[in-house]
């Protein structure tokens, strides 16, 4: 069992920063390849990033390729969101996930955090 723990959501203004944590209880997290996603209101959960076990491979959706990093610490059991240049279009409910495979659909996707809420303004 995994429990995922996101933070450092907000509000921020268009063209801003902020960088999402996922903290990971359990011994096993650098077992578990890691990813985000995000919803917005009315819309499907979609995927946003993902990084394998080692964190030596990342993928990204590319509406927010060139934008935003993924990484992870396995030594401190965290992942990392690093979003830059913030859009209107980024507002969303964010979650961090942890499955077996690359995690970039959410049929991949065995643990989900509760999510964090990212809202850009105009």
């Amino acid at each position: 069992q995994v429990q995922l723990v996101e933070s450092g959501g907000g509000l921020v203004q268009a063209g801003g920063s902020l960088r999402l944590s996922c903290a990971a209880s359990g011994r096993t997290f650098s077992s578990y390849a890691m990813g985000w996603f995000r919803q917005a209101p009315g819309k499907e959960r979609e995927f946003v990033a993902a990084i394998n076990r080692s964190g030596y491979d990342t993928y990204y959706a590319e509406s927010v390729k060139g934008r935003f990093t993924i990484s992870r610490d396995n030594a401190k059991n965290t992942v990392y969101l690093q979003m830059n240049s913030l859009t209107t279009e980024d507002t969303a409910v964010y979650y961090c996930a942890a499955g077996e495979l690359i995690v970039i659909r959410t049929t991949r996707v065995t643990y989900w955090g509760q999510g964090t809420q990212v809202t850009v303004s105009s």
